[in-house]
């Protein structure tokens, strides 16, 4: 028996704007806290932690377009973020893909000297989505604050490593050359800037030398290149990336996380491409993975994707590109992203020690546009603000996908529980 069986839904209609489709969903309404279903399913919950905080007795509102939402808009953002931005639609597949299911498992982990469920996990982190899959089978797969396998969740910089990807493609095609290339061959608007005289190897590994500053206090670089996208008059978003131009160390030395450098891998691949980066996602990968839904990538006054974040679809289809990672770019029998493109991302060159877990970070190493795990096993992780993670194990196909609402922006600290949350997954499901 299905969720949809146990309970009476109630309509719930998002936000339509001119630039975005509008979609129908339904809501859990009258319904236990966590209803269990005796088939292998979704499990829908209208609460979470702190949900009075998050807005649950005014239905998680939505919020408005510009600066930070407040707490209690912020499910309402992150599950809205396509339609409250002007955003590029990035179309289902013609033919979807479909996950198979098996019954969940019973799933226990380690956090200090506590040892915890899945179920604990949940009542302790304020999760808007988790799925856990083994290749082609979902094995959990839960919402709470009244979000729905119908809810697209913003990525936040977990699109950075599509950006990435969708380079390994370009030069696979010819389109771009060489990784090597100087950004202002494809960008002649950043010719005599410091990020034009930088190659596109150094953008993907965030290791210009350009400073650039990333704190989230509000009066940073990122805020500044934020405000610039999406609240500003529209202007030319090279323009607004060229601002940023003093180098303090040679390109390739040192590791800085940087946004603007996927911003600016964004327009090489427009370029390169001749075409908008949403629609050669779609045709590249989102369409051959078999998505069962529409997403969307928001974009700036000029109409071109803001490639550092932004992207927003549903949990189910992060899943399928969580799988295509975790096959080496491969997709039932086709290779869409060349496999060596994906394993050069995935692993750091013996030239570039600065990027190695543990020396790039306290913990994590950096690829091209994601991040590397420490251990003798290669996995990595792609990363956003507030708690988006999706984690890959490309020796037993296991993925997990995990939207969320954590207060802070950025909290080093917040990702030890899903860590070991992940750790426990691989050590159960692994075999």
């Amino acid at each position: 028996m299905k969720w949809g069986a146990l309970c009476r839904p109630r309509g719930r209609r998002r936000l339509a704007l001119p630039v975005i489709f509008a979609a129908a969903v339904w809501a859990p309404s009258a319904c236990a806290e966590d209803i269990r279903s005796a088939e292998p399913g979704p499990v829908f919950s209208d609460s979470g932690p702190d949900a009075d905080l998050y807005g649950a007795a005014d239905g998680y509102p939505v919020g408005t377009r510009g600066g930070v939402p407040q707490l209690d808009k912020l499910v309402g953002v992150y599950s809205h973020f396509g339609e409250i931005y002007p955003s590029r639609a990035v179309v289902r597949a013609t033919a979807p893909w479909q996950f198979k299911r098996a019954p969940e498992p019973s799933i226990a982990y380690s956090f200090g000297t506590e040892r915890l469920s899945i179920a604990d996990y949940l009542k302790r982190n304020p999760v808007t989505g988790l799925l856990i899959a083994r290749d082609d089978t979902i094995l959990y797969e839960h919402y709470q604050y009244a979000r729905t396998d119908h809810d697209r969740f913003v990525s936040q910089s977990m699109a950075k490593t599509l950006v990435a990807m969708l380079v390994g493609i370009a030069v696979s095609e010819g389109r771009i050359k060489s990784i090597d290339d100087l950004v202002s061959t494809y960008v002649p608007g950043l010719a005599g800037t410091e990020y034009g005289n930088t190659s596109i190897r150094a953008l993907l590994t965030m290791s210009s030398g350009v400073q650039f500053s990333e704190i989230y206090d509000g009066n940073d670089d990122v805020a500044r290149l934020g405000r610039a996208l999406f609240v500003d008059e529209p202007k030319d978003p090279a323009a607004i990336v060229a601002q940023f131009n003093t180098r303090t160390a040679p390109p390739g030395t040192r590791w800085h996380y940087a946004s603007v450098e996927t911003e600016i891998l964004g327009l090489v691949l427009r370029s390169a491409t001749a075409m908008p980066v949403a629609d050669y996602l779609h045709d590249r990968i989102w369409d051959p993975i078999g998505a069962e839904a529409d997403a969307s990538w928001a974009i700036d006054g000029s109409g071109q994707e803001i490639a550092f974040c932004c992207f927003n679809a549903t949990l189910r289809d992060y899943a399928r590109l969580a799988r295509l990672l975790a096959h080496d770019g491969a997709w039932e029998g086709r290779q869409l992203i060349p496999r060596q493109r994906l394993l050069d991302a995935t692993t750091v060159r013996p030239a570039d020690g600065h990027l190695a877990p543990r020396v790039a970070t306290p913990y994590f190493g950096y690829g091209y546009q994601v991040w590397l795990l420490p251990g003798e096993q290669r996995r990595f992780a792609l990363l956003g603000i507030r708690g988006q993670v999706i984690l890959v194990d490309p020796a037993s196909k296991l993925v997990m996908v995990h939207t969320a609402v954590r207060q802070r922006p950025s909290e080093p600290a917040a990702l030890r529980e899903p860590l070991a949350l992940w750790s426990a997954v691989l050590q159960q499901l692994g075999q």
